[in-house]
């Protein structure tokens, strides 16, 4: 059994919360943080049924097993 690791964003928005897997691109929402998080934890799992059959995580499975991650902030201003 492997324990992969996902970096995951959430952010408000008007009528609740967005949240997004940034390795796999797969996204939802919640009325609240948890909620969000706990539905794409359920989009995450549904992604990775669909590898049993399919062998999509294979040419990205060092990125998810590998526990060194960051993420930060980046600033662009646009005219």
């Amino acid at each position: 059994m492997k324990t992969f690791v996902f970096t995951v964003v959430i952010w408000k928005e008007q009528e609740g919360y967005v949240s997004k897997c940034h390795e796999l691109g797969v996204a939802s929402c919640g009325d609240t943080k948890s909620g969000a998080t706990s539905n794409l934890r359920e989009a995450i799992e549904l992604y990775m049924e669909n590898d049993r059959t399919l062998g999509i995580l294979e040419d990205i499975e060092e990125s998810l097993i590998n526990k060194e991650k960051s993420t930060s902030h980046l600033e662009v201003t646009y005219a």
